[in-house]
């Protein structure tokens, strides 16, 4: 038995089992894919990759602004850009209002991801498909591809709330609360499909800008010079990000590289970049959760039942990875107080680092 197992190792579920296993938790970290990051998602192809979900980091608070610095100190981030262009329909394109840094991994956004697994126990390629409490008051977790099961003294949720819906709705109003379950049914996200794009060197005119916003677009959301990114990189590509809308109208399509096609085509006449339409090799993702559009107006969701059980993740309080990244921290504090009070500091998953 472990003290306490987190589902998900994204950025919130990292931090949170970090923070845990520094304060003296036995801890294990379930993963469904064979990488971690969750939307701090790379793509490796064609020679080099490519950051398909979050594209940068663009600290607020000064406790992430700490964990930006040290990841550059240890050359994992660096300064890609101070300007994100923005584009709206039936007007030029204009210089930039506001500047402030946006930070990249040169190696891939999942490198942040990386830096903060150091000594946890992480299981990949795991998917728990049933979450069951014991006549020991433990939760027993149980894994599609061995049947293996997994009994923990606790349970970190740190998934979307739609995909911690299916885990936990089964339960029932037996095990946890209705008022918990309403909650948890209450957030909705936005999807989103992401198209990378490789081209040949000899692609004129290249753009003046790095990231560009398109406001207001039916189609398009954002589009970035990826491969700026990449140090000596061998040939130019893009990722292109959906609208919402376009995005809901495509979901379900079973070839996604006519979507992606779509896109390019509609960002190339926008920015008057032919070239673009023409790309050498494309690779498609869809993002059915990729930002909350209803989400949770507290850093986490706890059961309050005698069996700890807490969810978090940047649907909780807060966005994008700054956000999962505070939700974990607050995770983990509402997991302590359950279990131990062991003595515990917000700013202590940041030691793996020095």
């Amino acid at each position: 038995m472990t003290d306490i197992a987190v589902i998900g190792a994204g950025i919130a579920g990292l931090v949170c089992a970090q923070q845990l296993s520094q304060a003296g938790y036995s801890v294990l970290v379930v993963e469904k894919s064979r990488g971690l990051g969750g939307r701090l998602a790379t793509r490796r192809l064609h020679g080099t990759c490519a950051d398909h979900g979050a594209c940068y980091l663009e600290p607020k608070g000064e406790l992430f602004k700490r964990f930006v610095e040290i990841l550059q100190l240890r050359h994992i981030l660096e300064v890609w850009t101070e300007e994100v262009y923005e584009l709206t329909v039936g007007v030029p394109l204009s210089e930039p209002k506001n500047r402030s840094p946006r930070y990249v991994a040169p190696g891939g956004m999942s490198a942040i991801a990386k830096s903060l697994a150091p000594g946890l126990e992480i299981l990949l390629n795991q998917r728990v498909i049933a979450i069951n409490p014991t006549l020991e008051n433990s939760w027993r977790l149980t894994l599609e591809s061995s049947n293996e099961e997994l009994v923990a003294k606790a349970l970190v949720v740190a998934i979307p709330a739609p995909q911690a819906v299916v885990l936990l709705e089964p339960l029932g109003e037996s095990v946890l609360d209705a008022i918990f379950l309403d909650n948890l049914r209450s957030v909705e996200f936005y999807p989103s499909i992401s198209a990378i794009a490789g081209y040949s060197p000899t692609s004129q005119p290249f753009p003046q800008w790095k990231a560009l916003t398109f406001v207001d677009d039916a189609d398009l959301a954002w589009i970035g010079f990826d491969s700026s990114k990449r140090p000596n990189p061998q040939q130019p590509h893009f990722v292109v990000q959906s609208s919402a809308d376009f995005a809901q109208r495509h979901l379900e399509s079973q070839d996604l590289q006519p979507v992606g096609q779509l896109m390019l085509q509609r960002a190339a006449k926008s920015l008057s970049l032919p070239w673009l339409n023409t790309p050498e090799w494309m690779q498609v993702h869809r993002w059915r959760y990729a930002f909350p559009s209803r989400p949770w107006h507290e850093a986490f969701l706890s059961t309050g039942t005698p069996l700890p059980l807490v969810c978090c993740g940047d649907w909780c309080g807060g966005n994008f990875a700054e956000g999962a990244m505070l939700s974990g921290l607050a995770a983990a504090n509402e997991i302590n107080n359950q279990l131990g009070h062991l003595p515990l500091d917000n700013v202590n998953f940041i030691n793996i680092f020095v």
